[in-house]
């Protein structure tokens, strides 16, 4: 028989002690606090590694929040987006279907990079199967409905293939994003997107990236990091000066289920959002103006 460590044991204790709470519980001052205790336990454990598990559609309130601030662009002006970390290429096509539909006068230059050249060939592809499912740990297609599906992709039996007018204009890169040299690589940027891959590094090497990412962006443009620690996210935040966006930021938190659902037993799961803290929306925002 295996004897559990006491904080093995404690925290396995605790979890079913949470699942047993009430919701009003969990969302009272007092099981919130209890909540972050615990999460951070969790995360000093972790040991941290990338995932790629991804979706169409994924965050639907972010895609919104872009279209509005690119609504503001001027007609025909070129639009240069940067995606970080963009594993087989989910993001990059969600986002591009997103503008598109939107302002298909933009002339919209995408660069998209990761650390793996393996998602980067099923990006640059573009055809998805369930094969493409199994790479990543998630059926990429959930999150979607039927008129989207025909919207975004040509299907051929269960292949669905992004259609041409969603993938022109992409650039792929396999690139370390935390490198000083990725200024070099991808040029001056509107907007900088990097989701949900920042939280599966160390809290210092998260850090360096976001100094990192700034480098990329033109005066005035937008940076989106998504799925990152708060902490070291509203630390360069806060030494930096951005300027957050305040629009739709309860609704970007809670917008992927995915996420905010494994909280707090997982290093990459999301706090409550808790509008009475004075720096609430320096910490919760996920788009600021650089």
């Amino acid at each position: 028989m295996v004897q559990l460590s006491p904080i093995r044991l404690y925290l396995r204790v605790s979890q079913a002690i949470w699942k047993r709470l009430p919701p009003v519980v969990r969302d009272s001052r007092l099981g919130r606090a209890y909540g972050r205790s615990l999460h951070a336990l969790v995360c000093s454990r972790a040991q941290r590694r990338q995932y790629f598990g991804t979706y169409f559609l994924r965050n639907r309130p972010q895609l919104e929040q872009i279209r509005r601030l690119v609504a503001q662009r001027e007609r025909g002006a070129t639009l240069r987006i940067a995606i970080l970390g963009c594993s087989i290429g989910a993001e990059v096509y969600s986002v591009l279907w997103t503008i598109r539909s939107a302002r298909p006068d933009l002339d919209v230059r995408v660069q998209a990079a990761d650390i793996s050249r393996e998602v980067l060939e099923v990006a640059e592809r573009a055809v998805y199967t369930s094969a493409s499912s199994g790479l990543v740990g998630s059926s990429i297609f959930e999150r979607l409905t039927t008129e989207e599906s025909h919207a975004i992709f040509d299907w051929q039996g269960e292949a669905a293939t992004v259609k041409p007018w969603l993938r022109a204009g992409v650039r792929w890169h396999e690139a370390d994003v935390s490198q000083a040299a990725l200024i070099e690589t991808l040029g001056p940027q509107d907007i900088v997107i990097a989701s949900n891959f920042l939280c599966h590094m160390p809290p210092a090497l998260a850090e360096a990236c976001l100094r990192n990412f700034v480098r990329l962006l033109r005066p005035g443009g937008y940076l989106f990091v998504l799925g990152v620690d708060l902490e070291v996210r509203s630390k360069v935040a806060r030494e930096l000066g951005w300027q957050p966006v305040p629009d739709l930021i309860r609704e970007i938190h809670d917008g992927d289920p995915s996420v905010r659902g494994d909280w707090p037993w997982a290093w990459w799961g999301l706090e409550p959002l808790n509008d009475r803290r004075s720096d609430w929306q320096l910490r919760y925002a996920v788009a600021y103006r650089i």
